[in-house]
């Protein structure tokens, strides 16, 4: 149940901290002599404004209150004394204290009010030359542009937050352009709730069938489906979903969506005679994307050349002796260059692997290796001896001059290259995989490692699927599995699962147990046991480090939220002794495994001598200190040190229990899965299969035998709309 908000009004003693990229500060507020500790998003505070703050109240053992502001209205300080102190504190840049008591003496209480309306009257003002009154001018409109923005959407109940985003997006322009349109509010990187932005249009008086309010539906409904993995909407879909979304008719939404495509506001593109609706940036994602990997097969041989002395020289060296299907994978990769390797667990792709990347560097040429996540990267080291990076640090992210997040490398300033190795690219979007396609020279062997039959990538689009399927690039699928992988029931099992059969059960001697239990408290008690417990104790397992709990949804009893609270109790429970803060979902303590829920790009990490930014979604990490003083949590990714203030906690979640989503792209030494009813629109075979896949040594099922009988029954794949397959297929 969510907090009631409290109202607190004051003036602005002391500001004690202040993040000027997201607006976050720590403040003194003199609310009627009592002086209370404010913290949240509120913008650019100085000493002596007046604040009307809505929020609630945090308390902590040892740091004590503090007030987390929700809204803030801004009043300009009224007075002489707050005026002097106001402008003194460095509110407008060009202004000290100095300058400041001689503003105020010359213009007294109006000297806010021309400095909003007429500033150019400060070169009245002794020691103010012409050109410093113009600086100073287009401060202050600045200042007085956020302050309006912040005070006119705390009208409708808008966060602070939002106002400053706006703002850092549209400039001392942003409120003129909101009173014109502001379903801009919508916009990538903003993010209001379209519902809201409908409440301000309407106060505006702009009409339900204007372009402007179906265009930013339009796009707003794409976007909530882009969260579903669809890269695009047929038409006839979105109509139907525009008209009852928006309550418009069809001729509203046809003249809406034709102006919308003459602006390039929103892609078209015909598959099978029916049209597909993108938002620009997915369209421009898929079409380069096709257009890209035609033009590297261009550059790469259309026949394989024989490489069998090559390979025996790689048997010899590493006493292996690869199965046909490798041969031929090896070859194919070094011939072509343009190459996707799949296949299941224990069919020897990492093996294949490094022969692959071997042969290219003793044929002279640099190889790059990458994976979609950290934990997918340092697996990928782990097992071929290589250095891999992310996606995301191989392209290094930058600022561009507008301030928005860009990669370093380009089409400008491509990857020092002559083959990149991707690994996990079951785990990659369009939008990701396109920004790694043009930071990549024509001439770049591009050799893609993934397994075809687990999940499809959290973010838009079916990229591997849509590959394969194309046929536009060559494809070798293991299939044998290795001697020494046969003696796995992890590895065998998952084949049968794959193959439409049922899991051998019954085992008690290997490495996959089936543990039958009926009622979701006794699951959950089993669970429980084990993780706390028996593993620890028969296995010497950590069951933070090593054991994972792995669910197919978030919700119920068995769903990760309830699952890591319960976890969270029983594995690292309260003690006064240990810090703990609280968030909105759940209370965060010292020990505790949490997990990156989105990507953050600016947040800085550091690991021995080495310091970087990003930490992202799905990155998993432990909780190493909690400092009251600061308000920072220390955690923990992997060797990488990341300190998280703590209102940006609610980027984290506890990670005791994840979904088999979240699970992609990891391995665990054991995985306990609870399987038991509740969770039907999940119950698919390739899920089932991707849970299964992430046990390294051991994997617990708990639940029933008709409920897993169910997932393998059912290969429906989640359907995703996308066309990136046609694109690839034809010559468009």
């Amino acid at each position: 149940m969510e907090q009631k908000l409290l109202h607190v009004e004051g003036t602005v003693e002391n500001v004690l901290f202040k993040n000027e990229a997201n607006g976050y500060v720590v403040l003194d507020l003199d609310a009627g002599g009592e002086l209370i500790t404010v913290v949240g998003e509120i913008g650019d505070i100085e000493e002596g404004e007046g604040l009307i703050l809505e929020g609630y109240y945090d308390t902590h053992r040892r740091f004590g209150t503090q007030f987390r502001a929700e809204y803030c209205e801004r009043k300009l300080p009224d007075t002489v004394v707050n005026i002097e102190k106001y402008l003194g504190s460095g509110a407008v840049k060009g202004i000290g204290p100095g300058l400041a008591k001689k503003i105020v003496a010359v213009f007294g209480e109006k000297t806010l009010d021309i400095m909003e309306h007429d500033p150019y009257r400060l070169s009245e003002i002794k020691g103010i030359s012409a050109q410093k009154c113009e600086d100073i001018a287009n401060e202050a409109r600045k200042l007085f542009s956020l302050r309006c923005i912040m005070s006119y959407l705390s009208n409708y109940g808008v966060k602070s937050g939002i106002a400053m985003r706006t703002y850092q997006k549209y400039g001392p322009d942003a409120m003129e352009l909101l009173k014109l349109n502001p379903y801009l509010l919508c916009g990538e990187n903003i993010d209001l709730e379209f519902k809201k932005a409908d409440t301000i249009a309407h106060d505006l008086h702009i009409p339900k069938n204007s372009d402007k309010r179906v265009i930013a539906g339009l796009q707003y409904i794409l976007r909530a489906n882009t969260t579903l993995g669809h890269s695009c909407l047929p038409l006839d879909v979105l109509l139907t979903k525009a008209e009852n979304a928006l309550g418009i008719s069809e001729k509203d939404f046809y003249s809406s969506y034709n102006a919308a495509l003459d602006d390039d506001e929103l892609f078209e593109y015909i598959k099978n005679e029916r049209e597909y609706v993108y938002l620009p940036d997915y369209y421009h994602a898929e079409s380069f994307i096709a257009d890209r990997i035609k033009v590297l097969k261009d550059f790469t041989s259309p026949e394989d050349f024989d490489f069998d002395a090559l390979i025996d020289i790689e048997q010899e060296e590493h006493g292996i002796e690869y199965e046909e299907l490798q041969r031929r994978a090896i070859t194919s990769a070094v011939s072509r260059g343009l190459m996707i390797l799949t296949g299941g667990p224990g069919t020897g792709k990492t093996t294949t692997l490094n022969a692959i990347i071997s042969i290219f560097e003793k044929r002279g040429l640099r190889v790059l290796l990458t994976a979609p996540t950290g934990r997918a990267a340092k697996r990928m080291s782990d097992l071929t001896g290589y250095e891999s990076k992310t996606i995301h640090r191989l392209l290094e992210v930058v600022y561009d001059k507008g301030g928005r997040l860009t990669f370093a490398h380009n089409e400008n300033n491509p990857l020092d290259c002559d083959v990149i190795v991707i690994d996990e690219m079951s785990m990659v979007d369009v939008l990701l995989f396109e920004k790694l396609l043009r930071a990549l020279r024509l001439g770049c062997k591009l050799i893609m490692v993934g397994d075809s039959d687990q999940l499809p990538s959290v973010g838009a689009g079916n990229l591997l699927g849509d590959l394969i399927a194309s046929q536009a690039v060559t494809v070798i699928k293991l299939q044998e599995i290795f001697r020494q992988a046969r003696k796995s029931c992890i590895v065998t099992n998952a084949h049968k699962i794959v193959s439409g059969e049922l899991p051998d059960l019954s085992r008690k001697d290997s490495d996959f147990f089936f543990f039958k239990r009926n009622s979701p408290e006794a699951v959950s008690e089993l669970l429980v046991d084990l993780a706390r417990t028996r593993l620890p104790k028969a296995y010497n397992y950590s069951p933070v480090d090593d054991i994972q709990i792995i669910a197919p949804s978030r919700k119920g009893t068995l769903g990760t939220v309830e699952m890591n609270k319960l976890l969270q109790e029983k594995i690292n429970p309260h003690d006064d002794k240990k810090p703990e803060v609280k968030g909105k979902l759940f209370t965060f303590r010292l020990g505790d495994k949490v997990m990156q829920t989105r990507n953050n790009y600016d947040i800085i990490w550091k690991k021995d001598e080495e310091q970087g930014t990003g930490v992202f979604n799905g990155d998993i990490g432990k909780i190493i200190n909690i400092n009251m003083m600061t308000r920072n949590a220390i955690i923990d990714f992997d060797g990488r040190l990341t300190a998280y203030p703590f209102d940006t906690l609610d980027q984290i979640e506890l990670a005791y229990a994840v979904t088999v989503h979240k699970s992609q792209g990891c391995e665990f030494e054991a995985v306990i899965m609870p399987l038991l009813g509740s969770f039907e629109k999940l119950c698919y075979r390739n899920l089932l299969y991707t849970a299964v896949t992430r046990a390294k040594k051991l994997l617990i099922i708990i639940g029933s035998e008709e409920d897993i009988s169910r997932m393998v029954a059912n290969n429906r794949r989640t359907r995703r709309y996308t066309c990136l397959k046609n694109m690839l297929s034809t010559d468009q």
